[in-house]
């Protein structure tokens, strides 16, 4: 794969591995601060609001100039969104502004792959980037559940560690502090990505021209018979994902009587089966046969239905990585081939743009639809039910029509029939 892509997939674990433990740490910030529930899942939604809001800009920006200096620039915006929430900034609109640096970094850390390496590599390359990016979802999640320990502070203060005033006096303080740590590390490995002599295009100033040029390439993206497709499981997958996080969290208190700290563990459980559905199917599923994988998604929807039913941790523990597992093994190859086709239609960056907008677009409705439904008290078990229900009939009406489309024209023929590994 070459000795930049090592350095892409350093600089996106470190990244990513920050993201998530930050995300603990605001959680933990928002209990303190004793606000409303519906706050915590509003988390991810002002996250992703960038994403949506600056989706016809960040892809041009991404493809105006060398990726590695795009990605650079977004990690010191996610450097400077983690400083201001140790600052005291609301978690919400702290993590807003990290949110502000992933929307730019998305482009370019997807983009480069496509710039780096042939078609045939691909699914491989987001089996890796996916792998590690889950990687680091697990162990972020566990380390933020283990920063925000008060067991932490005591034993920093125990070990020297000087207290100044407001600074350092809480698990929060010590954890932020070590998160940023995490994200000048990604920064670093972000300066020494090669350049892949891409020709670049000049950025446009006219905003209208950008948002017409990106209205274009979504309706582009969604016209195409496999584009389509990909883009439906994947834009539905990234929804539930992220709204998933705050169930698991709410069913872990409501079922398991799980604290925060513990509840993490369950995440981590559904990430580390993420993990390993994505290595199987980067070594199992070639770019052609992607499509086939479509009714693991049925799947996993019909068994987070369980999951009312569990009381035990073990059981819970299984479950969530056997539900991690099927959406790896699906999420993988449909996202090698909706980067397949964007990159065939329109070029990396705004491919990239395009799918964030969609994907994106999904995790705010879906989150702050949650968030609706925690503010209305509704029990978890119930919305448990109403969200796997959701994901099976959601993914077999997109099997349908992807079965349709084939009858029409046999798109998934034209796709490279060599197996990748």
């Amino acid at each position: 794969m070459g000795r930049g892509f090592y350095i892409v997939m350093a600089a996106q674990f470190f990244s990513a591995l920050a993201d998530n433990a930050l995300l603990i740490a605001a959680i933990s910030v928002l209990i303190n601060l004793q606000a409303p529930a519906e706050q915590v899942p509003l988390l991810k939604f002002f996250f992703t609001v960038s994403y949506v809001a600056l989706a016809a800009f960040v892809g041009a920006f991404a493809d105006s100039m060398p990726k590695w200096r795009v990605m650079l620039i977004s990690n010191s915006i996610k450097i400077f969104g983690c400083a201001l929430m140790f600052l005291d900034l609301h978690p919400l609109a702290a993590y807003a502004v990290v949110g502000l640096g992933a929307a730019a970094y998305s482009p370019a850390k997807y983009g480069i792959l496509t710039e780096m390496l042939p078609a045939s590599k691909l699914v491989v390359a987001n089996g890796w980037i996916e792998g590690l990016t889950v990687g680091a979802i697990i162990l972020g999640t566990l380390l933020g559940g283990i920063l925000i320990r008060p067991e932490l502070t005591q034993w920093a203060f125990g070990h020297g560690l000087p207290s100044f005033g407001p600074i350092f006096d809480s698990p929060t303080d010590i954890s932020i502090l070590l998160i940023g740590g995490l994200y000048l590390l990604a920064a670093i490995f972000n300066y020494y990505v090669p350049d892949t002599g891409v020709d670049h295009k000049p950025l446009k100033n006219n905003p209208i021209f950008l948002i017409r040029e990106f209205g274009h390439c979504v309706a582009l993206l969604w016209r195409d018979k496999l584009g389509q497709i990909s883009l439906a499981v994947t834009t539905l997958f990234w929804g539930a994902g992220a709204t998933l996080q705050f169930i698991v969290l709410d069913w872990a208190f409501a079922n398991l009587d799980m604290k925060l700290s513990q509840a993490t563990n369950m995440q981590g459980g559904v990430a580390f089966g993420v993990a390993v559905g994505s290595v199987l199917a980067a070594k199992f599923i070639s770019l052609r046969q992607s499509a086939s994988v479509i009714p693991l998604g049925i799947a996993m929807g019909l068994c987070m239905l369980i999951m009312v039913f569990i009381h035990s941790p073990v059981v819970a523990g299984v479950l969530m990585v056997s539900v991690g597992a099927l959406a790896g093994f699906f999420v993988v190859p449909m996202n090698a081939l909706l980067q397949h086709r964007g990159h065939v239609l329109m070029g990396a960056g705004h491919s990239i743009a395009v799918q964030n907008f969609n994907e994106n677009l999904s995790i705010l409705v879906m989150t702050g639809l949650y968030a609706v439904l925690v503010k209305s008290g509704l029990p978890v078990n119930i919305v448990i039910v109403i969200f796997g229900l959701f994901m099976a009939g959601s993914m077999l009406l997109i099997k349908r029509w992807h079965e349709a489309n084939q009858r029409e024209f046999d798109s998934v023929a034209l796709l490279d029939s060599k197996h990748h590994h």
